[in-house]
């Protein structure tokens, strides 16, 4: 058991019958009045977002939960398949379970949130920039680049992401996993 002056980003918590993460908080001490925290929380079956305010002292129920390290290795009709980096098990874990599943490439390194207690997945953690070739787009315009104008483009995971005029076909690029947006080419 755990109060509001425990919360903190990544805190896994069972709130109204579900299992919650605390993606951002924020204690508030008014000038008048009790304080409370403010917070926004992401359901952890069902990828919910959810802000909600508690009063400075309440009570929560927190989960234990550990992360772990987990190699990508294919995927099948099942789901996807994953492997422990240090005992070498593998998992297989449903699509829905993961945001920006289409990013992964064989050999990918993800952190996968299991409930301590029960050994249950609840959340798989894709690395923050992820490189990859483009296999197609449209040709750029030469010259047309005094704008910010974005094309679409496949990559070769057949995931499709926004990137610059002048980025053309073999070239490789870095993509931030959860905006899915281009940062930048890779130089080789």
């Amino acid at each position: 058991m755990a109060t509001t002056s425990d919360i903190r980003n990544g805190l896994c918590i069972d709130f109204n019958h579900d299992l919650w993460q605390v993606q951002e908080f924020l204690h508030v001490k008014p000038g008048k009045g009790n304080a409370f925290v403010r917070t926004k929380l992401k359901s952890l079956t069902s990828g919910k977002v959810l802000e909600h305010t508690f009063p400075a002292g309440t009570k929560i129920d927190d989960i234990r939960v550990e992360n772990r390290t987990y190699q990508y290795l294919y995927k099948d009709d099942t789901g996807l398949h994953f492997m422990n980096t240090d005992n070498f098990e593998q998992t297989n874990l449903p699509e829905k379970l993961i945001d920006g599943a289409d990013l992964l490439k064989e050999g990918d390194k993800v952190d996968i949130l299991f409930h301590a207690e029960e050994e249950r997945p609840l959340a798989v953690e894709m690395p923050q920039h992820v490189e990859m070739e483009i296999t197609y787009t449209e040709p750029g315009i030469k010259g047309d680049t005094a704008t910010n104008t974005l094309k679409p483009a496949t990559v070769e995971t057949g995931a499709e992401v926004k990137v610059p005029l002048f980025c053309d076909i073999g070239d490789k690029i870095k993509i931030d996993t959860r905006k899915r947006a281009y940062v930048e080419r890779v130089k080789d």
